[in-house]
């Protein structure tokens, strides 16, 4: 479903700022696969979902997703084909609009817009059915602005949105970090229900490793970008957090140093 081929991306080139993000990263992913992202800060997770979803041009490589070259896409191009959910909870939504009015957009995400009603009798149902599956009470609070909403209930909210339209591929971009642990397990609950019902291809971050090793099928660890451990299957069920610690120490030849990874439980 998708595949990295060697790509690379240097910022501020040439300069006493030059920063290699990426360099000649590769990863392929079946469809369906849940991937979970994990690596200390600066390791290039987020420069690699910000390539993928095109906020801006690799140096080198190719990206494919779902047999189609996106390499050359600019990112509204992409839009039909991926879901994105980020850290802040304030993104993803239009906080001044009511909640079936925000996914009404989702719906109508990359599609020709038109003189009628933003939302039909027929959508209003769906949407209630649909929001009745997080379990947050939000199906009847319709024309609510989710701007009101609480962090938590806006997050699951975008998941909703991000998921809608069924993309070819999710990217959550460490999407609970900014949560308090108790809405951040729920919200992962809901990401897991979600992917799994809707039979989604996704690559998560997080910097919580016990988050990586309990949630998707498989799991990268990055460092100076690239990736240097992919784990999956039985391997992956059975890994701890200080297993990982110290496979981490042994690839990357040095102790991990991000203090938000080392105090995520």
């Amino acid at each position: 479903m998708l595949k990295i081929e060697s790509i690379s991306k240097t910022f501020n080139p040439g300069t006493i700022n030059e920063k290699k993000a990426l360099v000649d990263l590769s990863l392929h992913l079946a469809p369906g696969d849940f991937v979970t992202v994990i690596g200390g800060n600066g390791a290039g997770k987020s420069t690699m979902l910000n390539a993928i979803a095109g906020v801006w041009p690799v140096d080198a490589g190719r990206i494919w997703l779902d047999g189609k070259d996106i390499t050359a896409l600019p990112e509204h191009r992409r839009a039909s084909l991926i879901g994105r959910v980020f850290q802040d909870p304030m993104m993803g939504t239009a906080p001044n609009m009511q909640l079936e009015e925000n996914l009404a957009l989702a719906l109508r995400r990359c599609q020709k817009r038109g003189l009628r009603w933003g939302v039909t009798r027929e959508e209003r149902a769906a949407y209630r059915e649909v929001l009745k599956t997080l379990g947050l009470g939000l199906e009847e609070r319709l024309t609510a602005k989710v701007g009101l909403l609480s962090g938590g209930q806006r997050q699951a909210v975008t998941l909703l949105m991000a998921s809608l339209r069924k993309p070819k591929l999710l990217l959550l971009d460490e999407h609970t970090a900014a949560l308090d642990p108790a809405t951040a397990a729920k919200v992962l609950e809901l990401s897991e229900q979600i992917v799994s019902e809707n039979k989604l291809t996704t690559l998560m971050i997080t910097h919580n490793m016990t988050d990586a090793i309990r949630h998707g099928n498989r799991l990268i660890m990055m460092n100076e970008g690239n990736i240097i451990l992919d784990v999956s299957g039985e391997e992956k069920k059975h890994l701890t957090r200080q297993e990982l610690v110290d496979k981490f120490a042994a690839l990357a030849g040095t102790p991990i140093d991000s203090d938000q990874v080392l105090l995520s439980q």
